[in-house]
This record gives C-alpha cells, structure tokens and sequence, in this order.
C-alpha cells in the first residue's frame, strides 16, 4: 500500500522539522503553520518562484541513500533532516518522480505534483552531516502544488484516481 508514514512541518527556514500526526492543507498556501505557508521557508522569496505548497519523499529513497551513505561510513539522514513534508511508503523514487506534471490523491485530496526537489547542501548544513546532495541525487522527491484544502494524516493513501 502507497500511503503517508511521516508529515513534517518546520516554523522557519532553519527550525527543526516537527513529526504531526495530521496537518491542515490550503491550496497556494501549504501545511498550516509550515514555514513555506507562512513565508519564512529559506527558499520562500527565491526568483524566478516556485510552487513550494508540499514537498514528498519515498521511503525507499531515503533508505537507498542512507545505505550509500553507511557504506561510506557517514551519518544516515533521519526523515526530519531530508526537510521534506512527507515520507511516502510503498513505491520507489523513481516511481514517486514519474508523478510530476500530473495529478493525485492523497487521502481524499487533490494535488499535482510540479517538480523534482533537487538536492542541495541546506539539509547536510542543518543536520550538521556530510553528502546529502550526493546520497540523495535521484531521490530527493518531489514539490506539489494543493489543488485541495483539508486534512491529511498518517496512514493516507497516495493513488493517481480518488478510488482509494
């Protein structure tokens, strides 16, 4: 089953992503009290702008480059320091990747995923761990735009059709 095992929500850019039970979602906004929604996420005033409502991560992706990094013996990235809002279980990165430019569910809501999330340095800075952008290429997920305002919470189910 491809469902959410993690929400995550940080108040300001170099806060400490906080694990939620269930968040409230608004379309052009984000997580309610998300650092992205409220317009202090590091990247919030970036140009050109981007669609910075959500972001998800694969657990498979997350213990993929976790393994690589192990094997160079660095630090593992826990899911709060990948400072993604979502950990989805159940299918890989690249199947998670191949969403962008469509549409999905998660629960009963609308999304559409809008781009990669390429890795940078920011969460191996904050974490205070070497290699994120490496261990991560490939892997480091998506951004969604809220089509949809209502609550998700864990154990939702991501699906491309509202069958779920």
């Amino acid at each position: 089953m491809v469902r959410i095992s993690a929400i995550f929500i940080a108040t300001n850019a170099s806060e400490p992503m906080i694990q939620k039970s269930s968040a409230r979602i608004f379309p052009k906004l984000g997580l309610d009290g998300d650092r992205y929604a409220l317009g202090l996420g590091a990247y919030s005033k970036a140009v050109p702008t981007k669609t910075r409502d959500v972001s998800l991560i694969a657990r498979e992706g997350i213990d993929a480059a976790n393994r690589k990094l192990k094997l160079l013996g660095l630090e593992e990235f826990l899911d709060n320091e990948t400072r993604r809002n979502i950990v989805i279980e159940g299918l890989s990165s690249q199947e998670l990747n191949k969403l962008v430019n469509q549409e999905f569910y998660l629960g009963g809501l609308r999304f559409k995923a809008t781009e990669l999330c390429i890795p940078c340095e920011r969460p191996s800075k904050l974490a205070k761990k070497n290699d994120f952008l490496k261990a991560f290429e490939g892997r480091g997920g998506i951004r969604a735009q809220i089509l949809e305002a209502g609550e998700i919470k864990l154990g939702d189910r991501l699906s491309k059709t509202l069958a779920i």
